[in-house]
């Protein structure tokens, strides 16, 4: 999955990357890319994008685990939500 953020907390946002990264290892899910992104020069959405990443899983079933999971939903709901004002998912495929 290709995501763009816009991330209104740099710090709260770190401590959501941190408590969810052994979660997303334990689902065999990875980072690819992660980029902070200054200026965005053509979108087909309105919406503001400063951060862009990749996200992998090795299957479709290990991305849903992830995702639906509730430590993970835990981690979302106490540092993602306050520190996250949209998410765009740009692309995403199945193998």
């Amino acid at each position: 999955m290709l995501v763009g953020l816009e991330v209104s907390n740099d710090e709260i946002y770190d401590q959501y990357r941190a408590a969810m990264k052994p979660i997303l290892n334990r689902f065999g899910g990875e980072f690819g890319y992660d980029f902070k992104v200054s200026e965005v020069l053509k979108s087909e959405e309105n919406t503001e994008i400063n951060r862009v990443f990749t996200i992998r899983f090795s299957d479709e079933q290990s991305k849903d685990a992830f995702f639906n999971n509730d430590d993970y939903q835990l981690a979302k709901q106490q540092f993602f939500e306050t520190s996250v004002n949209q998410v765009t998912i740009i692309a995403s495929y199945t193998k």
